[in-house]
């Protein structure tokens, strides 16, 4: 106990300490358990977020902020129509043929593994059957819950249709009354925050380079693979490159994970070929570009993650909140690292004392 209570002296003994760990912890608390309800609110928050940097960049340079407000929020509004209407059918076009070319893929991925223990005698026949099984089990699966959706979604649609409207209109409200609204949120807060505030300042900066350099990433990722597919005359190349662009959200396992289905597209289509490996090595060279080039550039001022950091937030997040979860899980980490880097540290602390893992 006496260990617990110097611990607690150390690190807690300011009162603005204590301030900032309740706001943490209250805040926390309601992305918990209001945070399905409030999904558009808080989606809008992150947009209204992304496009803040735009906003500060042309304000800072003359721009009066009510018109840069408009017209960047018309570019928005102009990428959202573009995603909408563009993007999301042919997304869900391939989507759907993917669905129903599942039978003949398994067909000839089975071929392939009844021939395993012919050439590898650490398999056993029965090990290809179980495999099978279980891969066809779950492909089916898969191909009749999409056909389900495409089929019977009436509500799911009208509650996109419905979040279609109020989600823009939320972004809209939180850049142009930002300061009003930061006004009242702080009307709730002591008068002596400075901890607080220094605490956000350093969130601020890592959390807001850290999404905008995602954002970026995904689409420059996502669209150089889109390009390189369809060249190449692979099949789902929007499907597979929307992927891919997503998978960077999780270093490393994104990765390793949609490699999975761009080699087995690949195979499926073209077996064994020269057409398979140049397609192979394409999409070697955008991974190798994204993580040596784009992501150097686009990150020179965030703190990377250590990768068991990132291993830990993807387990905990992803087992808290699901697929949003994974989805947000480096977010989220990042602004726990954030907030670990910022947290006062007593003044007897010595260099000895293990950092924060980075």
């Amino acid at each position: 106990m006496e260990l617990i209570s110097a611990w607690f002296r150390r690190y807690f003994s300011d009162p603005q300490t204590i301030i900032l760990a309740v706001m943490l912890v209250v805040g926390f608390g309601v992305v918990l358990t209001f945070g399905h309800m409030l999904a558009p609110v808080l989606a809008s928050i992150v947009i209204a977020y992304l496009l803040e940097g735009i906003v500060r960049f042309m304000v800072c340079h003359g721009c009066r902020r009510s018109r840069v407000v408009i017209l960047v929020f018309l570019g928005f509004m102009a990428f959202l129509l573009v995603l909408l209407f563009g993007v999301t059918p042919l997304l869900w076009t391939q989507t759907i043929e993917l669905a129903r070319e599942l039978p003949n893929y398994l067909n000839k991925g089975q071929q392939v593994l009844l021939h395993l223990p012919q050439h590898y005698s650490i398999v056993s026949d029965d090990q290809v059957r179980e495999l099978l099984q279980t891969v066809r089990s779950q492909a089916l699966g898969f191909g009749q819950h999409v056909l389900a959706l495409s089929l019977g979604s009436i509500p799911g649609i009208i509650t996109i249709l419905i979040y279609a409207v109020l989600v823009p209109l939320l972004v809209f409200f939180f850049l142009k009354d930002k300061e009003a609204i930061n006004g009242w949120f702080t009307g709730f807060l002591p008068a002596e925050r400075s901890l607080a505030t220094r605490v956000w300042h350093e969130v601020d900066i890592q959390i807001g380079n850290y999404v905008r350099g995602k954002f970026w990433e995904i689409l420059i990722v996502g669209f150089a693979t889109t390009i390189a597919f369809a060249v190449m005359g692979m099949k789902y190349a929007v499907l597979l490159g929307v992927l891919v662009g997503l998978s960077v959200l999780v270093p490393y396992i994104g990765a390793a994970v949609v490699t999975i289905p761009v080699a087995m597209v690949a195979y499926f289509q073209w077996g064994w070929s020269s057409e398979f490996a140049w397609l192979m090595v394409v999409y070697g060279v955008i991974q190798a570009l994204d993580g040596n080039v784009l992501v150097p550039l686009l990150f020179s001022e965030v703190v990377n993650l250590h990768p068991v950091a990132i291993i830990v937030a993807v387990l905990l997040f992803g087992g808290l909140w699901g697929f949003w979860g994974v989805f947000f899980a480096i977010p989220l980490a990042t602004l726990v690292n954030a907030i670990i880097r910022a947290w006062p540290r007593p003044q007897a602390q010595t260099q000895s004392e293990t950092p924060p893992l980075e």
